[in-house]
């Protein structure tokens, strides 16, 4: 595993680099840290669970190229094209791809989640989990600067009742709102769920503080 993933590395690198929105390459080590951890007591085919984790995003970088929505899906080929260079069966090849392809299910969604399969649902928590927390609230605000999204609009309202990544939300902290407070729920391994609730928990202390700040009480 080691060794694909060190293969791996030096391309995606370069695929990365110019990233300012919390989709780096530093994000992609810190969910394949989070997937191996949810594996190691949850199960799952290792090797499947961290190559996904290391290319989940490649979306991304299709989305900052072109400038349009790219769902992980369209990014398929893409992935294939980078999985084609290293020693993976094409039966771990096409685990990898179903991975990638629905990684981005969410309960809150229109549609919510339709694949159950250990792989995916690992993916999924690790890729969450680095989304929420301090390392959450981070990445949220350099989308957001990276995105020409407004910090805080007050006067727009909560009024998302589901949620999709092709659709922005009005402000960073309305994303707080429309995606990151529902993530603790949305976990599906106990190990995840367990790693949420701290994460969850400083988020809620942050925005405490942030509407305090804003209001002018401290």
């Amino acid at each position: 595993m080691k060794e694909i993933i060190q293969q791996l590395e030096e391309e995606i690198k370069a695929l990365f680099h110019k990233d300012s929105s919390g989709h780096d390459i530093y994000h992609l080590k810190r969910t394949l840290n989070n997937a191996l951890t949810i594996q190691k007591k949850e199960g799952g085919d290792k090797l499947v669970i961290a190559v996904s984790a290391f290319l989940h995003d490649i979306h991304r970088i299709i989305q900052n190229e072109t400038g349009s929505f790219c769902s992980p899906k369209n990014s398929l080929p893409k992935v294939k094209d980078i999985l084609d260079k290293t020693t993976l069966t094409e039966d771990q090849k096409a685990k990898v791809l179903h991975c990638i392809e629905f990684h981005e299910e969410y309960d809150f969604s229109e549609n919510g989640k339709t694949v159950n399969d250990a792989e995916t649902l690992v993916l999924q928590d690790a890729d969450n989990l680095d989304a929420i927390g301090a390392i959450g609230i981070g990445r949220t605000f350099s989308y957001g600067g990276s995105n020409n999204v407004t910090m805080w609009i007050p006067e727009k309202p909560f009024d998302r009742n589901t949620y999709e990544e092709s659709e922005k939300d009005p402000s960073t902290i309305h994303h707080f709102y429309s995606k990151l407070l529902k993530l603790k729920e949305n976990m599906n391994t106990k190990t995840a769920k367990n790693m949420a609730r701290k994460r969850h928990k400083f988020m809620e202390l942050f925005l405490q503080e942030f509407f305090d700040e804003w209001n002018g009480k401290k």
